[in-house]
């Protein structure tokens, strides 16, 4: 599915400011050509205030289309027009850069990311992940951990992008599933159950790249 005119954007800006990259701002597609899309001047989805966006900045955006699908992309902003009022002009994605997700079908890809985990006040370790999705996740850690299903673990994942930009989500999710891996070794898979649009965004990007990268192998 492709963007239209008249769809809702839901954005937020790729800045060097992490408090910036968890704003969320919505704006509507007004026109579009071969190549770009142009859309009025997006506002912040809490506040209503208007969000100026500069030439070059990169945007993670997704549009809703039936059935509650989120269409996620990555974009950039090209410029502006004026018509009767200012629009914006961003980079149009193609078809093989849209990403279509159902809340239960998010695309999972491997992925081997670190995560710091807390469980409550007592246990903090680092762990690597095995895959990576935006509805969860799994990772794997020594086995003497005292974890166990339903719990509820307060997690940070780093993410790399291609563009060398580094980044982290925060999230809580709770365990669905242990697996001994070896006498040592538990593999650990868990589901989102708290996390902020943004944050899950900066997810699906990763995993959109991901994908990417694997279909030019």
């Amino acid at each position: 599915m492709q963007p239209k005119v008249g769809h809702i954007l839901y954005m937020t800006v790729e800045s060097i400011d992490p408090e910036e990259r968890k704003q969320p701002y919505k704006s509507r597609i007004v026109d579009m050509d071969d190549d770009k899309l142009f859309i009025e001047v997006p506002i912040h989805e809490h506040t209503g205030k208007y969000k100026r966006l500069n030439v070059g900045d990169g945007l993670s955006a997704y549009f809703m289309t039936e059935g509650g699908i989120k269409n996620y992309f990555h974009t950039q902003v090209l410029g502006y027009k004026e018509d009767i009022f200012t629009l914006v002009a961003l980079r149009r994605p193609t078809p093989d850069e849209i990403t279509r997700v159902q809340r239960r079908n998010f695309l999972r890809v491997p992925a081997y990311l670190e995560v710091a985990v807390r469980l409550g006040n007592t246990l903090h370790f680092t762990a690597v992940t095995e895959d990576l999705s935006g509805g969860g996740f799994s990772f794997l850690c020594d086995s003497y951990y005292p974890l166990e299903i339903d719990q509820v673990l307060d997690c940070w994942l780093l993410l790399q992008f291609r563009n060398g930009q580094i980044d982290h989500a925060s999230f809580k999710a709770q365990i669905v599933r242990l697996k001994d891996i070896s006498p040592e070794k538990r593999l650990v898979m868990l589901k989102f159950i708290e996390i902020l649009e943004a944050d899950q965004q900066k997810i699906v990007r990763y995993c959109l790249e991901r994908q990417m990268d694997f279909r030019k192998v």
